[in-house]
């Protein structure tokens, strides 16, 4: 296959991948039920494949069918959009109380113009593709739910590779950076309740004040991990919220009181440490003050892990492609989750990010992920559906000289 000839007919449906993104974006829905979502995106690839819907959510595999024998190779798109009010003064900005603000707008842009070159050439290929549009990424596991319903089997074969891409609005546009082993973190939450006994605030000690010891647990559990985590096997450990009492009274000393905290780890071992060791140190410090303590861990993404194999392939097909300079390797995983995590547990592939700094803005000022204010830069769109169309052909030709 001649991945030139995939870019060029890859910049030839730029403007209308653009148009596609930026109908996504007006329309975001939030969790495992996306049904404008879907129904937008199964309209750009009604005819190309074989679609294979999700039960009890909006989920689709599209399947091509290669003009050669081959085995199967999976590519991913997320959809699903976070509960954030959009601030971008942007012509297209959703108004619906949600907000792709991680980029998954252009995620599936990308992923129909990957539909589209693969079935365009699809004499060409080796065998067959599987492409996943996934709800469900921003913490329900729709990954994982797409693999318990075997979605990735709908070619009658486990695929032998998986490979995605992901914006983000810092780095500068058309940058693809990644790095072989741990790239993401493990990522989850853990939610700790104290239970004493309440009473009346100008009689403290004869009630079980709950806030004293949630105070000196927050005090002490960062030189608690420090003494007793690997060091070079980091975890990130940090509060996001605290409850205790109300607003409204002083002179109660309350019943409970309660943190959140999000949990990120970069090992299988980190993992189990954290569910391990950090409820063992909460409830004794509890117990030290009279108190009960419950501790939750919510479920957490796994390590994501890319093959080496899968990561050399695509440096060598993006510096092929786009010139060394496209392509950065990184020094150090970053600790954000992904669930496509749970798709390279099942099947060796890779995760690549994709600069798409918005044009106009001084680097200090870029919003990050996640933020309200966050652009991106849409400009890269048939770049990535390029790239990964190519990883596709490529995987599957160097199958069939095996």
């Amino acid at each position: 296959m001649d991945y030139n000839q995939l870019k060029t007919q890859a910049n030839s449906k730029q403007a209308n991948l653009v148009e596609i993104r930026r109908d996504l974006h007006k329309i975001p829905e939030f969790g495992l039920d996306l049904p404008n979502t879907l129904a937008r995106v199964l309209k750009e690839v009604d005819g190309l494949g074989e679609i294979t819907l999700g039960t009890g959510m909006t989920a689709a595999a599209v399947l091509i069918k290669g003009g050669q024998p081959g085995p199967t190779v999976l590519l991913r798109a997320d959809m699903d959009a976070l509960a954030v009010d959009e601030d971008t003064n942007l012509d297209f900005a959703s108004t619906n109380g949600y907000m792709h603000a991680c980029g998954h707008d252009l995620h599936m842009a990308m992923g129909i113009g990957a539909v589209q070159l693969i079935a365009e050439n699809k004499e060409h290929l080796k065998g067959d593709v599987v492409m996943f549009f996934q709800p469900g990424e921003e913490g329900h596991d729709g990954a994982g739910v797409m693999l318990s319903q075997n979605m990735h089997l709908v070619s009658g074969s486990k695929p032998i590779a998986a490979f995605g891409l992901h914006v983000f609005s810092l780095p500068e546009p058309g940058l693809f950076l990644t790095k072989p082993g741990t790239l993401m973190a493990s990522a989850g939450d853990v939610i700790v309740t104290l239970r004493g006994r309440g009473g009346h605030g100008s009689m403290p000690w004869t009630a079980v004040d709950p806030i004293t010891g949630l105070v000196e647990i927050l005090s002490s559990i960062q030189s608690y991990i420090i003494k007793h985590f690997d060091a070079l096997d980091p975890i990130v450990l940090n509060v996001g919220w605290i409850k205790a009492g109300n607003d409204h009274t002083t002179n109660i000393v309350p019943e409970t009181a309660s943190f959140g905290a999000t949990v990120r780890s970069f090992s299988k071992q980190g993992y189990e440490d954290t569910r391990s060791k950090i409820p063992a140190f909460i409830k004794s410090m509890a117990e030290a003050f009279g108190l009960e303590a419950e501790v939750e861990f919510s479920p957490a993404t796994k390590v994501l892990i890319n093959d080496p194999s899968a990561v050399d392939r695509v440096e060598r097909l993006t510096k092929s492609m786009y010139g060394e300079e496209r392509y950065v390797t990184m020094a150090q995983p970053i600790p954000g989750g992904e669930d496509m995590a749970s798709i390279l547990e099942e099947i060796p592939g890779a995760f690549v990010f994709l600069g798409a700094a918005f044009p106009g803005i001084a680097a200090q000022d870029r919003q990050s992920n996640h933020s309200n204010k966050a652009k991106f830069d849409d400009s890269v769109l048939a770049d990535g559906a390029a790239l990964l169309a190519a990883l596709a052909f490529d995987t599957l030709e160097e199958a069939a000289r095996e």
